[in-house]
């Protein structure tokens, strides 16, 4: 299984911002959704924001208008810029790949995870 790496989290200040990054140890070929997920201790684990490689940006409804994905999906690269931060998001975040593709009849897909890095938010 390919591994992804995150970076970037750390602690901050309510009202902060930190830049989460996301890289690949191998190439990934037909990607068709890069996503970053978030799980707060006690939590289920949610999506934070979705980047198809066709179709629209989503967001998670608390995260709009303060995080921003983007990404480069040749370069396997993943970013999540994020905004006037609050309790509330301290997590660990996740990134994630999704893939698809077929030879003949057969059908492949794959699923890729990093190990998460820890985002903080606090006074």
């Amino acid at each position: 299984q390919v591994q992804l790496v995150e970076s970037g989290g750390g602690l901050v200040q309510p009202g902060g911002s930190l830049t989460l990054s996301c890289a690949a140890s191998a190439k990934i070929y037909y990607i068709t959704a890069m996503n970053w997920y978030r799980r707060a201790p006690g939590k289920e684990r949610e999506l934070v924001a979705s980047l198809p490689t066709t179709g629209t940006t989503t967001y998670l409804d608390s995260v709009k208008g303060r995080f921003t994905i983007s990404g480069d999906t040749a370069k396997n690269t993943l970013s999540l810029q994020m905004n006037n931060l609050i309790p509330e998001d301290t997590a660990v975040y996740y990134c994630n790949v999704l893939t698809s593709s077929h030879k003949g009849w057969q059908r492949y897909s794959g699923d890729y995870w990093g190990q998460g890095t820890q985002v903080t938010v606090a006074s």
